[in-house]
Formats: structure tokens, C-alpha cells, sequence
């Protein structure tokens, strides 16, 4: 693999450490501001949603900037939204700056997906693509841990003051290896536009929303379930987190191994079983080995899907695909905002905290139905062009015989 992957895998790590740190710091950032855990929750939503519409609007000021300046002008944007986060003095700000942190995340995955997709064979695309996201993955192993820790035990602040220090390293690592990738020729943005009208596509990108979030749907309250549930102490939230973030790299890499052969079985298969895993959690949230493992396979299911839809939007987007491939990150956080705004609704209905993995169990349940319904409309268009290429030389013959 070129070495230019690990800049990208550095810029997601810095990203990823930012996304997923707040899980682990929504009571002390509750505590701090004097608001209710569903009210801290709209960090997460906020984030995501700057994300989806972020996604777009980058790709498209971008379209006319070389890719690899226009990664480093994310990084830039990406210091500058943590900075605000850690000297925010109200929650609003604190709000604010998760915004601007977030305008980021979809154009440096999308745009970063098609570079890492372009360095290498067609037929090691996933593979590659995969190997970005295994910063996104290791910051849940390292970065996310880490963060909890010192925001339990310094402040949340110094926390989000570490990941501006991570956007550094992030910035300073693709402007040393990342190569300059020249823009495209004759790609416009009427062109990218016009790739979303694929119905594959836009399929591909509901499978994310449901799927991912029935990830969130957990995943967001995590540390309130894991200690008024289980029974954890509230330190304990960070090595659950490690565990969480172990099985995104494992789902990650088999989902990038095994999309590069079967994409369509490895999304049943990691859909299914990401329903089925978190239905059982509102179960294994009682029991403290059962609830660690769970988390595992959490983040193993639902990062598995990751590099073959990622790869099934790069697929069907030929020609114009940085844009739906941010999108489809945009996608992913669509997920997110989706399911931690219902999961808040369920708990402030009083439904308790395990509640929300009901909601995400549906979710992942529905992107199993929408994978289905893509593959077989693929098989039957599929069928119609095999049929119309053998129609053709009978059509030239009798035609031939007319004239």
C-alpha cells in the first residue's frame, strides 16, 4: 500500500477521535454546562448533521481545488472547530464549535476515499479504502480511550484541546505525503450531480443511514447505559470504548477484505447480524461480561459494512464519484444524528437506557431490506441488458433481411 494511505489514516484518526470522544464525556459535559444527558446528546446530533450537509457544500467549494490542498484546507477548518470547542464558555459555543469541527468530516472521507481508491489496482480499492478507515478505527482504540480518560481526569476541555493538537499532526502528514494529485479533467459539478441519480447509489446511501445508525442508536448513550445498567464505574467507560473500538478495526478490515470478493454477502451478513446484536443488547446491558462483549460486536458488525458501501458508491458513481462518496459520508452521520436524537426521545419518554437499542436493532433490520431490494433491482437490470445485447443481432439480421 502507498505511503500516502497513512497520511489519509492520520487525517481519520484525528477525525475519528472527535467524533466518537464525546460518547464517553456526555455526563461531564452535561455536569459542566448544567443541561440534561438528552440535551448534551445534541453534540452528537449537531456534529452529525453538520457532517451531512457539510459533505456537500466542501465537495463542492472544492471542485476547482487540487485534492490534496483541498484536504489540507479541511485539516485547517478541523483545528480551528476543536480549538472553539475546548475555550467554548456555553454550551451554544461548545455547540458551535462541534459544528465547525464537523463541516470537515465528509469532504476529507469522501475526497480522501477517491485518492486512496486512485493509488492503487482496481481490484485493491476496498482494500485500500479500508486501510484509510483504519485511522477512523484505531482513534476508538486509542485516541477515543485516551480522550475519555484525561477529559474524566483533567476536563473534557483539555480533551478537545489534545484533538486540535491531532489536526496538526494530521495537517503537517498530508502536506508531507500525500502526492499532488492534479483535478480532474472535464469533471464538474453538474457532473458529480448528475452520479446521484443512480438508484444504486441512493440505495447504497440509505443502507448507510439505517445501518450506521443502528450503531449510533447505542453507541451514543453508551455511558450512561453502561454504568446505571450494568453496573461500571464510570472509569470503566473507557476500556469499553477500547473494546468498541477493537471490534471497528477487526469489522473494518474483514469488511474491506471480503468486499473486494463478495460486497453484496458481506452486507447481509454484517447487517443481519448487527440487528440481531443489538436487539440482544437491551438483554446483555443487565449483565456486565455479556454487555463488554456486545459492545465488541457492535463495533465489529457495524464497521464491517463501512469499506463495501463505501466501495459499492465509488462503484456506481463512475467517472463523477467525489461527491457521492462525501455524500455517503454524510450518509454515515445521517445515521448518526438519526439515531441519537430517537434514542434520546426514548429515554426522555422514561423508557430507560437500553431503550435506544430497540431502535437501533429496527434500523439495522431496515438496511438489511434496502440491501436486499438493491441487489435484486441489480440482477433484474442486469438480466434486461443481457437479454437486449442477445436481442440485438437477431433485431440486425431481420433488419438486414428487410432491406
Amino acid at each position: 500500500m502507498p505511503l500516502a494511505l497513512l497520511a489519509l489514516a492520520i487525517g481519520a484518526f484525528g477525525i475519528g477521535t472527535t467524533e466518537f470522544v464525546i460518547m464517553g464525556l456526555l455526563p461531564e459535559v452535561a455536569n459542566s454546562y448544567g443541561v440534561s444527558i438528552p440535551t448534551a446528546g445534541l453534540l452528537v446530533t449537531g456534529y452529525a448533521l453538520g457532517v451531512m450537509f457539510g459533505a456537500p457544500l466542501m465537495t463542492a467549494l472544492g471542485t476547482r481545488v487540487p485534492r490534496k490542498r483541498m484536504l489540507m484546507l479541511l485539516m485547517g477548518l478541523f483545528i480551528v472547530g476543536n480549538l472553539l470547542s475546548a475555550l467554548a464558555p456555553a454550551f451554544g459555543v461548545m455547540l458551535a464549535g462541534r459544528i465547525v469541527a464537523s463541516l470537515t468530516h465528509g469532504a476529507f472521507f469522501g475526497i480522501g476515499s477517491v485518492v486512496a481508491a486512485d493509488l492503487v489496482a482496481p481490484e485493491r480499492k476496498a482494500g485500500a479504502i479500508a486501510m484509510m478507515f483504519t485511522g477512523l478505527t484505531t482513534a476508538n482504540v486509542v485516541g477515543v480511550p485516551l480522550g475519555t480518560f484525561l477529559g474524566q481526569s483533567a476536563g473534557w476541555r483539555v480533551t478537545f484541546g489534545l484533538v486540535a493538537a491531532l489536526g496538526v499532526v494530521g495537517l503537517a502528514g498530508v502536506a508531507r505525503l500525500v502526492p499532488d494529485l492534479p483535478r480532474p479533467e472535464g469533471v464538474r459539478l453538474r457532473h458529480e450531480l448528475a452520479a446521484l441519480g443512480n438508484v444504486q447509489v441512493l440505495l447504497a446511501m440509505a443502507m448507510t443511514v439505517l445501518g450506521f445508525g443502528g450503531v449510533f442508536a447505542a453507541i451514543t448513550y453508551i455511558a450512561p447505559m453502561m454504568t446505571d445498567v450494568a453496573g461500571f464505574a464510570g472509569s470503566s467507560v473507557t476500556w469499553l470504548l477500547v473494546l468498541f473500538g477493537l471490534g471497528m478495526v477487526g469489522g473494518n478490515l474483514v469488511g474491506g477484505r471480503f468486499a473486494d470478493r463478495a460486497l453484496m454477502p458481506m452486507l447481509y451478513v454484517s447487517l443481519g447480524a448487527l440487528s440481531v446484536v443489538l436487539a440482544l443488547f437491551t438483554l446483555t446491558a443487565h449483565d456486565r461480561i455479556a454487555a463488554a462483549v456486545t459492545v465488541f460486536l457492535i463495533g465489529a458488525f457495524g464497521f464491517a459494512t463501512v469499506p463495501p458501501l463505501q466501495k459499492r458508491v465509488l462503484d456506481h458513481a463512475h467517472g463523477a464519484p467525489t461527491l457521492a462518496s462525501a455524500l455517503n459520508i454524510g450518509a454515515f452521520n445521517l445515521g448518526n444524528a438519526l439515531a441519537a436524537w430517537l434514542g434520546g426521545l426514548v429515554i426522555a419518554a422514561g423508557h430507560g437506557y437500553t431503550a435506544p437499542n430497540w431502535v437501533g436493532a429496527g434500523l439495522a433490520a431496515a438496511a438489511l431490506v434496502v440491501a436486499v431490494v438493491s441487489a435484486a433491482l441489480e440482477r433484474r437490470d442486469g438480466a434486461r441488458g443481457t437479454v437486449a445485447a442477445g436481442a440485438s443481432p437477431v433485431r440486425s439480421r431481420a433488419a438486414a433481411t428487410h432491406h
